[in-house]
């Protein structure tokens, strides 16, 4: 038996959909364990494009259990939709392929207003959060307010829920000039989709003892990247949740003894959605040739994509904070047209030389950072299948990453198509 945690390196949408998808062939189990909706994994099999944002990669492969476990935050409507989608390109999703965590907390409608609210008051100082009420969600749950799944079973004791959650949120509506929320609508409107979402409810971390003592393979499936992590990320340009892999046990309900390999997937540059810094964003030419040519637009938002040279410095940092065994390197053939290519490899603030992303957000805007330059190969490495097969330059820039990050690089991914992958390494066979 063999437990994977994967996770992104950098900031969110390096390709994690493929390699998850590539992984739960050979799981038995796949769980999110952190995030909301406001993620997306796009899979692409037979010709077939799936946009998951709730629902796990596994859900799309027959004789997988699909877990969402109680890290993450649950839009009960985006999710009965995104139910139906799937089910409409011919995917079943029943109880016996789909558990949900019954401590897993609920985003309403109140939620997404507040992230609308607060986004628009902000101006300059805008986070560049996906509006979809996942950080005032966060914020109830460490509040002791929030909403949970199986506090749908009870119309009494959801009354009591409301009440309290809405008292909190009533009291700043009114301190902001906005319209106060009305419970009763709510509760009747959260009573009528109950069934639906309660057929699904089980204690997610008995269930996980219990594929453990069936020797079953687990997958744990990470949303965004590492530089959103609320703690360790580019605060507070970050998600409201911890994305790194130590959360897989938290947000699931189990040990960290059940995690026996950490996947990061990286770009072979670097990209980030939304605000904040970014010391190696390229605001020129190359940079839209990267957005154009890696199709850098959001799965569930379609915002473009900022773009940049690939950041030695960050995803060795993010390999160190989240226990990375292994790197999926994604996006090669985006480089493909090229002369030269860059890595950051130091970063200069005020003259002064340092290795590592300093915690301040002052200085964080303050990079500058220093390169170290390869030559382009020039020529298509789109399909290609054994690591013999690239060109030499690409070969030397892949050992030059690797040898600099730390972390062995057990996976290249060659095309958005499954098959086409480098395999050095297979993580569920080590």
């Amino acid at each position: 038996m063999k437990n994977i945690v994967v996770v992104g390196s950098q900031w969110g949408d390096e390709g994690k959909g493929k390699i998850v998808d590539w992984l739960s062939d050979q799981a038995d189990v796949v769980i999110r364990f952190q995030g909301g909706h406001n993620a997306g994994h796009t899979l692409v099999i037979d010709g077939v494009t799936y946009k998951l944002r709730l629902l796990p990669s596994g859900i799309v492969r027959k004789g997988k259990i699909s877990i969402i476990g109680n890290g993450v935050v649950i839009d009960p409507w985006a999710l009965l939709e995104e139910i139906k989608e799937i089910k409409s390109k011919g995917v079943d999703v029943n109880e016996d392929n789909f558990i949900i965590s019954e401590s897993a907390n609920l985003i309403l409608p109140f939620h997404r207003e507040m992230d609308e609210i607060r986004e628009d008051a902000a101006g300059k100082e805008k986070i560049g959060t996906t509006r979809r009420g996942i950080g005032p969600a966060y914020e109830d749950k460490v509040g002791r307010r929030s909403i949970r799944v199986m506090d749908l079973r009870s119309e009494s004791n959801l009354d009591h829920r409301l009440e309290t959650v809405l008292l909190h949120h009533n009291a700043v509506r009114k301190g902001l000039g906005k319209k106060t929320y009305e419970k009763n609508k709510l509760k009747k409107d959260l009573l009528k989709i109950a069934p639906e979402i309660l057929k699904f409810s089980q204690p997610v971390w008995l269930r996980i003892d219990e594929f453990k003592k069936k020797k079953k393979k687990i997958l744990f499936e990470g949303a965004q990247g590492i530089l959103l992590d609320v703690d360790h990320g580019t605060y507070p340009f970050v998600t409201s949740s911890n994305t790194v892999a130590a959360n897989a046990a938290t947000g699931s309900g189990c040990g960290p003894k059940s995690i026996h390999y950490v996947l990061g997937i990286t770009k072979a540059y670097t990209t980030r959605v939304g605000e904040g810094p970014f010391p190696t964003e390229l605001k020129d030419k190359i940079g839209e040739l990267l957005a154009k040519k890696g199709k850098e637009f959001g799965t569930v938002t379609s915002r473009k994509r900022r773009c940049g040279w690939f950041d030695g410095v960050l995803v060795r940092q993010t390999i160190k904070v989240s226990g990375i065994d292994g790197i999926a390197l994604t996006k090669l053939d985006v480089l493909d047209e090229l002369d030269e290519i860059k890595m950051c490899v130091q970063y200069e603030i005020a003259g002064k030389k340092i290795d590592y992303l300093p915690a301040s957000l002052e200085d964080q805007l303050e990079i500058k950072p220093i390169y170290k330059i390869f030559p382009g190969w020039k020529s298509s490495t789109n399909g290609i299948k054994n690591i013999d097969s690239l060109p030499d330059n690409a070969k030397k820039y892949i050992f030059a990453v690797e040898n600099f990050i730390g972390a062995k690089i057990s996976t290249i991914s060659t095309s958005p198509e499954r098959e086409d992958t480098i395999l050095i390494e297979n993580p569920f066979n080590l």
